[in-house]
């Protein structure tokens, strides 16, 4: 059977899988990428972790190529530039050093890229030709098709719309130093630091009120607002407003038949959701509203990141 390696290079964890042209994942395990600060044990782990993904799979695994899904990676050039949640730093040629440990094709591409393009060959953009795919984890990451092609920049970097400057208010920095930029409030990250902005703002009762920062995690932000936490509540809509805010703007740039929206803020659900699709018309032009919609990732939440890191190598077989 052909298979492709995907790898999904994510700050605390990186995963890895083998996946079929259906976008079926087969065997599939993760590590912690913190484990392994030295670049060269790093992808000496990510070397063996295939092998014995393959060795599992058995003697029926053909294995055609690997794609890599990674923050601030250069589809062009084959690197990992300065990635803020990444221990190498600099300049990593990434795709160069992998090819001296595994005789593949490799291509490496921006995470919320390659699950675009995931969207497209496997999940619910197969019959899109406009859309932009959204990931709202650790970070906000964006993967743009416009008239069927994937939008990947001159230098391989298109899509940074986390660090779009928003200019509000009080001017967080997000993880490339951009005061106000966008993922410093639309992620998971962003919605703990506005629960502690809440606080601040408004004296009333709270189960976050004993929970420090550190200690804070989204499944208790989304079981408060099940529970009516008041601060909660206040910290999805906060969110919400300015996500719409930002889709509306970038619904000017290339007009998309929707954004698809995947990563663990999605996992909240309804109370994401609601206030989102709520202000979401609001802030579109006329000419856009009732035309674009919001939806989640046709691809399977566990396996989603891993199949987008494999399309990049589907794609050109098709």
């Amino acid at each position: 059977m052909d298979l492709v390696i995907g790898i999904d290079i994510g700050g605390t964890k990186t995963k890895i899988g083998l996946v079929d042209k259906y976008g079926e994942c087969y065997e599939k395990t993760f590590f912690r990428t913190k484990e392994y600060p030295n670049l060269d044990s790093y992808l000496d782990k990510i070397k063996s972790t295939c092998d014995q993904l393959v060795e599992q799979f058995g003697e029926d695994a053909n294995i055609i190529g690997c794609g890599i899904g990674a923050p601030n990676a250069s589809s062009k050039n084959g690197t990992i530039e300065s990635a803020s949640n990444l221990a190498w730093k600099g300049s990593v040629p990434i795709v160069k050093l992998l090819k001296q440990r595994m005789d593949m094709p490799i291509r490496i591409m921006n995470d919320a890229s390659a699950a675009a393009l995931g969207e497209m060959l496997f999940g619910g953009a197969k019959d899109m030709t406009d859309f932009i795919v959204i990931t709202l984890g650790t970070g906000f990451g964006a993967g743009i098709v416009a008239n069927g092609q994937l939008i990947d920049g001159f230098d391989g970097f298109a899509g940074e719309l986390g660090h779009v400057d928003m200019t509000i208010g009080d001017g967080r920095l997000t993880g490339l130093g951009v005061k106000g930029g966008l993922e410093a409030y639309v992620s998971a990250t962003g919605l703990k630091r506005t629960v502690m902005y809440m606080q601040s703002k408004y004296m009333v009762e709270s189960r976050f009120r004993n929970i420090a920062y550190n200690d804070l995690h989204g499944e208790d932000i989304t079981k408060a607002a099940e529970e009516g936490d008041e601060i909660a509540l206040k910290a999805f809509d906060y969110t919400a407003r300015i996500m719409a805010q930002a889709l509306a703007n970038f619904t000017a740039f290339t007009q998309p038949e929707a954004f698809i929206l995947m990563g663990g803020l999605t996992n909240s659900g309804k109370w994401i959701m609601t206030p989102l699709e709520k202000y979401f018309n609001g802030f579109l032009l006329d000419v856009y509203k009732g035309k674009v919609k919001l939806m989640h990732s046709g691809m399977q939440g566990k396996t989603a990141a891993i199949c987008g890191a494999a399309a990049l190598i589907w794609e050109k077989t098709n």
